[in-house]
């Protein structure tokens, strides 16, 4: 298929995704989804397949997440699309997790949100120097989602806390300290990357697609968590935003301040939400735990004022000005985070 918003083809013994909405910074649809699903099912099935790589058509983003303006929309009306795609979005993220074949992410330019969930659950994520990949979903009124509360406790200290309360963007070295990415390779040698992968044998492994990577890799810069990670481990070890907000005021220096003005513009209710999630995340024991807990908490999202009030700031009003409510971390009652912990019903189904 070469034409359409997912690109398939095969290249040699490579099976190759292409995101093809790069006006859209190539932001996921439910039909793209399963379009893609369906791809990587039908690669696991053809012998003359080794690998199989995905990437974003253009050269500003590998994938800025899910549609936002679509899911705000379908939360609007009630008309299911938006629990659809979440639903079917995870199904897809847990099969990236556990896909048989060696599956290579190239997280060229922005990747974001569900951009994350196609990459980093992958089992080669390549980076480059273009590359700016963030869950930043407390500034839309929403939280981390496609099994980030998975992936981000399990980044060193609280670097993934720190990412997921924040929502900032980071570049190669940080996705690689944050254990979200594996290595970085020049965006001017992509294609080079596919080529190797496409010239593979049929008799090769996963430890055959490393010798490729690593031979186009290339050392990354310094990672700025790495050098604000005693700052970074001090202020969010606690397990309220309250006690973390209060912790960064005794932090010195631009990055504690920086944080903390940050944090203060993202919702309330989100960071509060967040921070349980993480934690629960912290004690899962698998990925599938993670998602079917998140699956509950997007589902009441859909009656959250945050969530749509994110979202107009961000992308329809643009004024980027939300106003949350409540406004302050103080304001959000106990209750309120509960109700967005209630099971999704039907369970997510993997």
């Amino acid at each position: 298929m070469q034409d359409g918003e997912v690109i398939i083809e095969r290249r040699g013994t490579a099976g190759v995704i292409g995101l093809n909405r790069p006006r859209a910074l190539n932001s996921l649809t439910l039909p793209m989804i399963r379009t893609i699903t369906a791809a990587l099912q039908d690669f696991v099935d053809d012998p003359e397949v080794v690998s199989v790589a995905m990437m974003g058509e253009g050269e500003r983003g590998f994938c800025a997440g899910g549609d936002i303006r679509a899911l705000h929309e379908s939360a609007r009306t009630g008309d299911g699309l938006a629990a659809s795609f979440w639903r079917e979005e995870f199904r897809l993220n847990h099969l990236i997790a556990s896909y048989p074949k060696p599956y290579v992410a190239l997280m060229d330019g922005i990747t974001m949100g569900g951009g994350v969930g196609l990459s980093s659950h992958g089992r080669h994520r390549i980076v480059t120097e273009r590359t700016r990949l963030a869950m930043p979903e407390t500034g839309i009124g929403y939280v981390p989602d496609v099994g980030a509360t998975w992936l981000l406790p399990r980044a060193p200290g609280e670097a993934g806390t720190w990412l997921g309360l924040t929502g900032l963007d980071i570049g190669a070295a940080d996705a690689i300290h944050a254990r979200l990415a594996d290595l970085q390779i020049a965006s001017s040698r992509l294609g080079e990357a596919i080529d190797a992968l496409s010239a593979l044998p049929r008799a090769s492994s996963s430890g055959d697609v490393d010798v490729v990577l690593q031979a186009l890799s290339e050392p990354q810069g310094e990672s700025r968590l790495r050098q604000n990670a005693a700052v970074i481990d001090r202020a969010f070890r606690f397990d309220s935003v309250e006690e973390i907000l209060a912790a960064l005021v005794g932090e010195e220096g631009e990055f504690a301040a920086e944080t903390r003005r940050v944090m203060l513009t993202r919702s309330p209710t989100s960071m509060k939400l967040a921070l349980r999630l993480l934690r629960a995340g912290r004690r899962s024991a698998s990925l599938a735990e993670c998602l079917g807990r998140e699956l509950g908490a997007c589902l009441q999202m859909l009656d959250n004022p945050d969530f749509f009030e994110g979202i107009r700031a961000a992308v329809i009003d643009k004024d980027r000005n939300p106003k949350w409510s409540p406004a302050s971390v103080e304001a959000v009652e106990a209750a309120r985070i509960e109700h967005f912990l209630k099971p999704a019903e039907p369970p997510l189904s993997l």
